[in-house]
């Protein structure tokens, strides 16, 4: 009975172990990520979604598009895909709002190297959405503009879309240790889950 209680013990320690290992790997990556802009270049750049008002770009909305803008003004991209559909009452969708945005100022993308996703209510959905837009025309070396905390997971999600993915990070977003605890987990459960199942459970 002894041995088996020290055996319990031992295994039980064993595992926690283990599993708080794996978190930290997750935790430096996402980390690591948010800390590491991609500098090459790539066929498309894909500008994932966040809060618009009445077509009108949210802080960390305009941080996304200006940096994906930046990207087209600097030649680093040919195809520039804003994502993101609309919540209950919206009278737009994020994606409309990045088109309107980044076709006027001192970006004007032309409507032919300025492409919409706008069905896709999360992370998950908005790459899936722009994955089988980039298919389509045979695209598949992106780099995905996103806050920082988010560009690992991001990465995860579009390389399991088959998508050669870099990441460049703003300059906002949420930078709380928060955000970065709950990416970590997200990371952490999905490369055991798949974001998919992760989507279906969260819809995150």
């Amino acid at each position: 009975m002894a041995l088996s209680r020290r055996f319990f013990k031992r295994t039980t320690l064993i595992v926690l172990a283990l599993g708080f290992a794996y978190f930290a790997f997750n935790f430096l990556s996402v980390w690591s990520a948010a800390r590491s802009d991609f500098e090459g270049n790539a066929e498309a750049a894909v500008i994932l979604g966040a809060a618009q008002y009445n077509g009108e770009p949210s802080p960390v909305l305009a941080s996304r598009l200006e940096t994906g803008g930046d990207l087209w003004l600097e030649e680093r991209v040919g195809i520039v895909v804003v994502t993101g559909g609309g919540q209950e009452g919206d009278i737009t969708t994020e994606a409309k709002t990045g088109f309107d945005f980044l076709s006027a100022g001192r970006w004007t993308i032309p409507g032919d190297q300025l492409l919409l996703e706008v069905t896709g209510t999360s992370t998950f959905e908005s790459i899936s959405s722009a994955a089988f837009i980039l298919e389509e025309r045979g695209l598949e070396n992106i780099i995905v503009v996103t806050d920082p905390f988010h560009g690992k997971r991001s990465e995860l999600i579009a390389e399991e879309f088959g998508l050669n993915a870099e990441i460049v990070v703003t300059e906002n977003g949420d930078a709380s240790i928060r955000r970065l605890v709950q990416e970590s987990v997200l990371v952490s459960v999905g490369r055991i889950l798949g974001f998919r199942r992760i989507n279906n459970i969260l819809g995150g």
